[in-house]
């Protein structure tokens, strides 16, 4: 496949999880993160980079999930992030190619314990210490240049976020604060 093609894949992702970041929603959030996370899935799957193509396939279902936080009950029970979780270890297991498949899983797992707390503070703190710093690492090593650049501006646009909308009002969902006005 052209490599010029795959690449271009990845940068699209990046456009859309900018945006991602610049919305105070969660549920926009999440169906942003969900498109992102597919094409970077496609990407990973056409680098041959497995554990990172299927960690992406468990977040889009984890995303889809987190649409439906308010609607669904069982959503948000606490066992659910715990069966996302292993649905990552699987991941994890069968795509073992070395301490590089650790970094897809950490990140993946740790943002997932960040989302059912529904905080877009806490969602973008973990995003920033941890889940970035590990997608960016393991972009580098399978040589996704959009992912690469993905992470490297989700860093920034956390930041961003954080100066836009201050610490405080990053606490709450502008869902919910909507619906209390």
């Amino acid at each position: 496949m052209n490599e010029w093609f795959i690449q271009g894949i990845g940068l699209l992702a990046v456009a859309v999880f900018i945006l991602s970041y610049q919305i105070r929603s969660n549920r926009w959030l999440f169906l942003l993160q969900l498109i992102g996370s597919a094409l970077f899935c496609v990407q990973f799957f056409l680098l041959d980079a497995k554990s990172g193509c299927l960690s992406l396939a468990v977040n889009i279902l984890r995303n889809a999930l987190m649409m439906k936080y308010r609607d669904w009950h069982w959503v948000r029970q606490k066992w659910c992030p715990a069966v996302i979780t292993l649905l990552f270890t699987g991941v994890l297991f069968l795509t073992w190619n070395g301490p590089v498949s650790l970094l897809a899983f950490a990140a993946s797992v740790t943002s997932t314990f960040a989302y059912w707390s529904n905080s877009p503070r806490r969602i973008r703190m973990v995003n920033l210490v941890c889940a970035s710093p590990c997608w960016l690492i393991y972009d580098v090593i399978v040589h996704s240049i959009g992912g690469i650049i993905s992470e490297s501006i989700t860093i920034v646009s956390i930041l961003v976020s954080f100066l836009r909308f201050g610490w405080s009002g990053l606490e709450q969902d502008a869902d919910i604060q909507k619906r209390r006005s």
